[in-house]
């Protein structure tokens, strides 16, 4: 365009930021980037904003140093590198820029409260939620109360009494329930064990999509109601509703708590039948369902067949199975192999698995070598999480 002297307008800009940033290239984003400068677009908010956010999703580093070089510096540039430090795990320094910032957006609001959850600090992200509401100056708006109902749904009781207010507020400002709202409040009530409050939410939606049966269906599994998920997915076939790999690691890990060893492997071929490939955590659920029903071959010819190979929750699971059922000889197929891809700081306790193990199959060299690693690598089991609430705050 620029050899032929046709006019480049932000437009074009914009577009071609959008298409580099696509393709991840860093090097052809910087190079777009001196051209804004030569063109003499740096003070097109919208160029700039663009181009801040294809630096943080490219190459964050260059997207601290714009950032830190902008003379001028819009609500979106700053909401987009609050939400580029979330991305990256650290909300201490998104919640700095959040609080630096001269004035706060609603959609500043909802990236702050959406950091803390999508990290799963779900209590800081209802203490934003309510320093919001108390700032009376900005209305919480649809996304933000999403994000708010996603760490609810994981905070438990006291979780359930602050998803109640967050819908409480929905119908004192006569708020329309649409199809994401009404996804968030199903999944909230659902992952709470509310499973009939989460069917009424859902059952009085004037829209629903295969997202918010798939909360539905995955809320059931997960609170033990076996059977209401299974129809809860017979019916939302019969609907026509195409259930996407989430709805079948739901369904899935339904017929594990049941033991419903034929159908989880109904459900696990249908994957194929939907024209979707299973991932790791249908694995996880098909072996762990085979292992738990004492079928171990079954359980190692599905992990054989994994593309990529399977990974240490696949594996752990397997050889939990071979403890549980006392088959040692099946164990010692993988055992070997496991321990050359064991991480000291991550899979603690397949190390203390392992050493079981070979303590089952009268292995002591093995078991006190075993044992000998643990110490001297320092090897933990990662910690348990409770959560306990005091008045108006939620403690670990």
């Amino acid at each position: 365009m620029r050899r032929e002297s046709i006019t480049i307008d932000s437009y074009t800009i914009l577009y071609t930021l959008k298409t580099v940033t696509h393709f991840y290239n860093a090097p052809l984003l910087r190079h777009l980037h001196a051209h804004i400068v030569k063109l003499g677009f740096t003070s097109n908010v919208y160029v700039m904003s663009s181009l801040l956010h294809g630096y943080t999703n490219v190459c964050f580093k260059d997207a601290c140093n714009m950032f830190d070089e902008m003379s001028e510096r819009s609500a979106v540039a700053w909401n987009t590198m609050i939400t580029g430090f979330s991305r990256l795990g650290n909300v201490d320094k998104a919640r700095c820029l959040f609080h630096e910032m001269p004035v706060r957006s609603v959609a500043s609001w909802a990236a702050m409260i959406s950091g803390y959850v999508s990290n799963g600090c779900w209590n800081n992200g209802i203490e934003v939620f309510r320093e919001m509401v108390r700032d009376e100056k900005v209305k919480p708006d649809e996304f933000t109360l999403c994000a708010v109902l996603g760490g609810c749904g994981r905070m438990d009781m006291i979780g359930l009494v602050l998803g109640k207010s967050v819908h409480g507020f929905i119908v004192r400002n006569e708020w329309g329930v649409n199809v994401e709202l009404g996804t968030a409040l199903v999944d909230m009530y659902a992952k709470c064990g509310f499973l009939k409050v989460a069917t009424l939410v859902f059952n009085r939606m004037r829209e629903t999509n295969v997202v918010s049966w798939t909360a539905l269906i995955c809320g059931a599994a997960q609170n033990g109601y076996v059977n209401e998920a299974r129809t809860l997915f017979e019916r939302m076939q019969k609907m026509g509703v195409r259930p996407n790999e989430f709805t079948f690691t739901g369904i899935l890990s339904a017929c594990v708590q049941a033991g419903l060893v034929e159908e989880g492997r109904r459900y696990f071929q249908m994957i194929g039948e939907y024209d979707l490939k299973p991932n790791v955590h249908h694995y996880c659920c098909i072996v762990d369902l085979f292992g738990k029903a004492g079928e171990l071959e079954d359980a190692y010819a599905v992990i054989m067949t994994m593309k990529p190979t399977a990974n240490m929750n696949v594996w752990g699971s397997f050889l939990n199975s071979c403890k549980v059922q006392n088959n040692f000889k099946m164990a010692e197929r993988v055992i070997y192999k496991v321990l050359e891809m064991l991480r000291p700081e991550y899979d603690g306790g397949v190390y203390t698995l392992i050493s079981d193990l070979f303590v089952m199959g009268e292995k002591w060299d093995d078991a006190e070598r075993m044992r000998r690693l643990i110490v001297s690598q320092n090897v933990r089991k990662a910690r348990g999480v409770s959560f306990m609430s005091s008045r108006s705050n939620l403690r670990t």
